[in-house]
Formats: structure tokens, C-alpha cells, sequence
């Protein structure tokens, strides 16, 4: 599942590594996190002196979950994540069942990110391992450099909306804009200061892939 979840309200109910990692998650999208929790890992503790989420020093109860966006069951106990589920449920809020994925409503897949560029990779909660496996193998092959070539690509996409009226030809151009050989070209930045320049050369690049 791909969703937005900037500013967004998500509960995570449990404090241990497993709610540590859900909360990783959910503060690298900018989510609104709670945590719902007798206790935290000291990783969590940090984050919560720092501010970065909100800690209710508490078992949790149905009340907390009430407008939630995403809600992650994560503690060690399945009564009490069972529980979750049966709550969220009810409220028709998405719920995320950590020792069992096939309760829940939706898996969190193993996720590589690059900036803006998201990879994920799930084996459907059959084999959560093989899918950290996959983004491990992910991670060699698209380095941070990503991050630089996603930031030059939306602004090239912006002046290809601006300056091109057709929109075959826009396709065309943008995916002439992708290959190894481009993303490498973007990186002086030259010619993303001149409009007409950059225009005339992807549409080179896009003859050329014709050819």
C-alpha cells in the first residue's frame, strides 16, 4: 500500500523493537505518530523527549484509537494485538497486525527509500525476511544517488509541462529522460537553466531511442 501519510494521525499500540521499526516507518513519512504503551525502547523514549511523537504512557484502550489514519498493532501480546484488530475493525480505520499479517488489513512491506524515490518489496507476510532480502539486493543497485536523480527529474518534468503542448510528445520525452545515460547527463545542471537547450536535447535522446 502506497499512501500519503504526511500530518496524518497513526497509532502504533506496543513499545518494543517491532513498534520501533513501525515508528521508524511512520516518522521517515512524516506521519503523526502516537504511541500507545506502558513502556519504550530507548529509541523511542529519544524520540518522544525529542518530540518527534506523541507517548501515552498506557495500556491502550478503545478511545485512542478513534480517528486514527493507519493503526499498527505491535506489541507481544496477540490477545492484545487481536484486540487492536478487532477495535480498528470496527471503526474501519486500516490496521496493521505485526505477528500475524494476514489478520490485519494491510502488510507493511520491506522499503528502500531514496529520497522520493520509494521501493518496496513483500512476499505477502509469507516471508517477511525474503523481502528485506530483496531490498538489500535493491539498495546496491540504486544507490543515494537516486536522491539527486529524483530531484532533477521533477524539475525537468516540470519544463516539459510547461514547454511542451503535446502530450505523445511529453511521454516520449520524459521517458528519454530516465535512462543511465540521461540521469548521468542531468547531474552538471547546465542545462536545466536553459529551457530551449534541455527541450532540444531530450528530444534527441528520444530520436535516438526511436532509432
Amino acid at each position: 500500500m502506497m499512501m500519503k501519510i504526511e500530518g496524518r494521525r497513526c497509532i502504533v499500540v506496543g513499545g518494543g523493537k517491532v513498534a520501533e521499526r513501525k515508528t521508524e516507518g511512520l516518522l521517515q513519512a512524516k506521519a503523526n505518530v502516537t504511541i500507545v504503551s506502558p513502556r519504550l525502547t530507548p529509541l523511542l523514549q529519544q524520540w518522544s523527549e525529542a518530540g518527534s511523537l506523541h507517548w501515552i504512557k498506557r495500556e491502550a484502550v478503545e478511545a485512542d484509537l478513534t480517528g486514527a489514519t493507519l493503526i499498527f498493532a505491535a506489541t507481544d501480546l496477540p490477545e492484545i494485538n487481536k484486540w487492536v484488530f478487532e477495535v480498528a475493525e470496527g471503526l474501519a480505520i486500516p490496521v496493521n497486525i505485526a505477528d500475524d499479517g494476514e489478520l490485519g488489513s494491510f502488510i507493511n512491506p520491506a522499503v528502500l527509500r531514496r529520497g522520493e524515490l520509494v521501493l518496496t518489496a513483500s512476499a505477502s507476510g509469507a516471508g517477511p525476511a525474503l523481502a528485506t532480502r530483496i531490498i538489500q539486493e535493491l539498495s546496491a543497485q540504486y544507490g543515494p544517488e537516486y536522491k539527486r536523480y529524483i530531484e532533477t527529474l521533477r524539475a525537468i518534468r516540470a519544463i516539459v509541462k510547461d514547454e511542451v503542448a503535446d502530450a505523445s510528445e511529453r511521454r516520449a520525452l520524459l521517458k528519454a529522460a530516465v535512462t543511465d545515460e540521461a540521469l548521468q547527463e542531468w547531474q552538471s545542471g547546465s542545462l536545466l537553466q536553459d529551457k530551449e537547450r534541455l527541450i532540444a536535447r531530450l528530444r534527441q535522446r528520444a530520436d535516438e531511442l526511436k532509432g
